[in-house]
């Protein structure tokens, strides 16, 4: 089936927590993603709009995109990605979510053409309100909880170490170079660049 939107042809939506207190956490580097797919493309992030934060629409990769920044909180990020693929008439595969993950270390990112939440809360919750799995990701790696004990909500909303945040920076800018690689050559050419990079 052939999909069609007079405003845009992809959501690129950057998953995260809104306030001060969570801009450094390990849960929003898919906010800090989108900023700098935002300063690369010259356009602001800040129209409110479908219980998120938007750009205009912008050419990237070849395609019309709006950037999306959730302001739901992580956990009912579906609702904000919900509203706004149903007013562009997006398919999920039209829709690239980009998320952080526990399970690769800092410093990695994965590109997935679709897949489970994996115990993500934020990627849970788009996959119930759209109703699919098959929306493409890039996630990026926070690193594993130092111990099993340790709460997981504790870990994900901690601060990366000085260590750490040089080694997220050229991940973050990976990750944005992914997204415009997915848009412009598909899933599996920006997996095939960017899966093995650390």
């Amino acid at each position: 089936m052939l999909f069609r939107s007079s405003g845009c042809d992809f959501l690129v939506v950057g998953l995260g927590n809104p306030g001060k207190e969570y801009e450094r956490t390990r849960h929003n580097v898919g906010f800090r993603t989108i900023d700098l797919l935002a300063e690369s493309l010259g356009v602001p992030v800040n129209r409110l709009k479908f219980r998120a934060l938007v750009s205009p629409a912008v050419t990237c990769g070849g395609k019309k995109v709006i950037l999306m920044k959730p302001q739901t909180f992580m956990n009912n990020s579906g609702d904000a990605v919900k509203l706004a693929g149903a007013f562009y008439k997006l398919p999920p595969e039209r829709i690239l979510v980009i998320s952080d993950d526990i399970s690769l270390d800092v410093g990695r990112i994965r590109v997935r053409e679709e897949g489970s939440a994996g115990g993500h809360n934020g990627l849970k919750s788009i996959i119930a309100q759209l109703d699919s799995q098959t929306f493409p990701r890039v996630k990026i790696g926070v690193g594993a909880k130092p111990h099993p004990d340790f709460d997981l909500a504790d870990w994900v909303l901690s601060s990366f170490s000085t260590a750490e945040e040089k080694a997220l920076k050229p991940a973050l800018e990976h990750a944005a170079k992914a997204v415009e690689d997915v848009l412009a050559h598909g899933v599996p050419h920006a997996a095939n660049l960017y899966n093995r990079k650390a």
